[in-house]
């Protein structure tokens, strides 16, 4: 995760909220009509990002470029598409991105990507 100072001040990013492990507000992308909401927090062992338009799913450059204001260049990120039991849907529009905090998440060799 790239310091909270450093994400802070993103020009793209206008924060509505803080506490004490998180915020949340709107990004302001180049290649989005309108902002993106987002949450932002970093307690119970993950770092985490939540990414929603209002009536449609994000796009892959547009959580590519939301994976460059919060994460370090070298960090891995993913996204969960968890067991059908313990689905969660509450905004059909939302897409997250996780890490977990001092572990590695393992990756495929490079030559299988």
């Amino acid at each position: 995760m790239r310091k909270i100072e450093e994400i802070r001040r993103n020009g793209r990013l206008q924060i509505i909220e803080e506490g004490m492990d998180g915020m949340m507000g709107y990004i302001h992308l180049p290649i989005s009509k309108r902002p993106l909401t987002f949450v932002f927090s970093w307690g119970g062992g993950w770092e985490h990002v939540s990414v929603s338009h209002r009536n449609k799913v994000p796009t892959w450059d547009e959580m590519y470029m939301v994976k460059d204001i919060f994460f370090e260049d070298e960090e891995v990120v993913v996204q969960y598409h968890p067991r059908k039991s313990e689905y969660v849907n509450i905004h059909p529009y939302t897409l997250h991105l996780w890490r977990p905090i001092n572990k590695e998440i393992p990756t495929p060799p490079i030559e299988f990507v």
